[in-house]
């Protein structure tokens, strides 16, 4: 559903729209899936997909970006501390790190086969 703007006077329709990333520290790969990473973001830790970045798989103490549970490029922890800074000005919080990391694919019907 488009958003509409509204500014001087003029009505702007379409408006822009953003996906957020956030960056998470790789705390471990599951030895049982190797899809699967444990990630710290915002001193928030939780299980993220790694499937997307297969040609560039992370390790333990590599950065990522990412957004709704999975982990979409990996970074330098330069420019994960600097997304972090970014990101803490903007406002955004751990709760905000919960939201963007976690996805619940027991309520999407549509969700991919893990095995």
């Amino acid at each position: 559903m488009p958003m509409d703007f509204k500014e001087e006077g003029q009505h702007l329709s379409g408006g822009c729209r953003a996906c957020l990333t956030i960056p998470g520290r790789i705390i471990e790969i599951s030895p049982q899936n190797p899809n699967s990473a444990v990630v710290d973001a915002f001193g928030v830790r939780r299980q993220i997909d790694v499937t997307l970045i297969q040609d560039h798989r992370p390790a333990p103490g590599e950065w990522v970006l990412i957004h709704v549970g999975f982990a979409m490029s990996k970074i330098s922890e330069t420019d994960a501390i600097d997304h972090l800074r970014t990101l803490e000005l903007l406002g955004e919080t751990p709760a905000a790190a919960q939201e963007i990391c976690s996805y619940d694919w027991a309520d999407d019907k549509n969700a991919p086969s893990v095995e």
